[in-house]
């Protein structure tokens, strides 16, 4: 739940790295907060997502989160090595998608690369 904070904190940033963790936490929070708002939309409000109708809830939530998945997406391929616009790799049908969560399952490029320090090291020096 941390990394899902931090990630709504850090709103609009693009800069910087993220860790595997955070990014892949956040993705899984934001698909759980996305199954219940669904299933509040079609139960509570009647919405009939097989008839091509669209759940209010889930849309307005989609749309509160997607400069921060952005954001932590970019940051994710920072911590990679890649540039952020690399993401746009997903409009290479089915294998742009592939090779994008190829990518974002690799870990980190171990100390400081050019968008920063690695977050892991940051994350242990600070224990101490």
């Amino acid at each position: 739940m941390n990394y899902y904070l931090k990630v709504l904190r850090q709103y609009v940033d693009f800069k910087g790295r993220a860790r595997r963790a955070e990014y892949w936490n956040f993705v899984l929070i934001n698909v759980i907060i996305s199954i219940a708002l669904t299933l509040i939309d079609i139960y509570a409000l009647g919405i009939d997502p097989f008839a091509g109708e669209s759940g209010i809830l889930s849309n307005l939530y989609s749309l509160a989160v997607f400069l921060p998945s952005l954001g932590v997406l970019v940051r994710r391929l920072h911590d990679i090595g890649k540039s952020g616009w690399f993401f746009l790799i997903v409009l290479i049908p089915l294998i742009g998608a592939i090779w994008l969560l190829i990518l974002l399952f690799r870990d980190g490029e171990q100390g400081e690369n050019k968008w920063g320090p690695n977050p892991k090291e940051d994350r242990w020096s600070t224990l101490e």
